[in-house]
């Protein structure tokens, strides 16, 4: 297959941001050695990048007999990147440098109230005080396809809306939309250090259950981006998991108390047990505690063998959820800023 030249300097380039990003800082001889680039290419590339103020020269190294090396790092505050999450009550944003330290977080009334243009206003204040911004990464309770959200229910208004196209022409930065529950398992993969295995992230959340599934390290999306909608799981005879979990709670956010509640989530792990065997299943801790995980996974057991459960834990969704649009957005940042 045939590379043109272009896209082959942008590839190069991408190795080495991420490479300089994780590593701290780097000689020409260490990112050449890590990277798999030849030192004459890694001396061309970094020329141009310190000339436009993407990295800095930060000292010579010892001298081992010859010319002493030349160290460099990566300038955290020459690409920025946005993330933002649209819930039910709020929009919550962050500001945020290529290294991942917070510049600046913030609430605002929630969109999904209004429309879209207070979302774009929002971004275009943020745009005119950080002219650096690079990549914003949108966070949904709905279903994404490339951009598009294809199901938000009750949010009839948002339906069918390009937001990555629309923004993308609006602002002349590259966008990811992606749904909460997705971009919160990779958040929570990610500050566990975890890699390759197989997790479920749980949300009963303000718009109805949802869930994050990933396999082998992978956030799966589905074949039409519908994975992890789990409202619709059938359970008993006429009822699915999100009317079991209701249980004439109405619309109101769900607390988990009844036993068959705990029998509706227990049901759901045991299918997700059965289904992907992975190694946990994430629960928001705000909607539980030790007590009633050791009673969902004791009841879990009824239906599926014990030494074949996942394990259950507890996280900050919040937190996982931001972490994972940060990533994000910095993927985004490192590949086309």
């Amino acid at each position: 297959m045939y590379i043109k030249p272009k896209e082959m300097r942008e590839a190069i380039l991408h190795r080495i941001r991420a490479g300089l990003i994780m590593m701290g800082s780097a000689t020409k001889a260490e990112l050449s050695q890590r990277l798999g680039i030849s030192f004459p290419t890694i001396s061309k590339f970094l020329a141009q990048m310190e000339k436009d103020g993407e990295i800095r020269y930060t000292g010579d190294d010892n001298s081992s007999g010859g010319r002493r090396a030349k160290r460099y790092t990566y300038d955290p505050e020459y690409m920025l990147g946005l993330a933002v999450f649209i819930e039910k009550n709020e929009t919550s944003y962050s500001i945020f440098t290529c290294v991942g330290e917070i510049k600046e977080q913030g609430t605002k009334p929630s969109v999904l109230q209004q429309d879209t243009e207070l979302l774009a206003e929002l971004i275009e204040e943020l745009i005119e005080k950080y002219p650096r911004l690079r990549a914003i990464a949108i966070g949904v309770p709905g279903s994404v396809n490339n951009g598009r959200i294809i199901f938000i229910p009750p949010y009839q208004q948002f339906l069918d809306y390009d937001l990555k196209g629309e923004f993308e022409a609006r602002f002349q930065i590259p966008v990811v939309v992606e749904n909460d529950m997705n971009a919160s398992v990779l958040g929570y993969a990610s500050n566990f250090e975890i890699e390759n295995e197989s997790l479920v992230y749980l949300y009963f959340g303000q718009n109805g259950p949802g869930s994050g599934i990933m396999i082998n390290g992978d956030v799966v999306r589905g074949s039409t981006s519908f994975s992890g909608e789990i409202s619709f799981v059938p359970q008993y005879d006429n009822r699915s998991f999100r009317e079991a979990l209701q249980m004439g709670q109405g619309n109101r956010k769900i607390m988990l108390a009844g036993d068959g509640q705990i029998d509706a989530v227990a049901r759901l792990i045991a299918a997700f047990g059965a289904i992907l065997n992975p190694r946990a299943v994430v629960f928001c801790d705000d909607e539980v505690d030790e007590a009633l995980l050791a009673k969902i996974a004791d009841r879990s057991s009824a239906y599926f063998p014990l030494e074949h459960l996942p394990m259950l834990t507890m996280s900050n969704w919040r937190q996982d959820y931001l972490t994972g649009l940060q990533h994000l957005a910095l993927n985004l940042m490192i590949t086309d800023g």
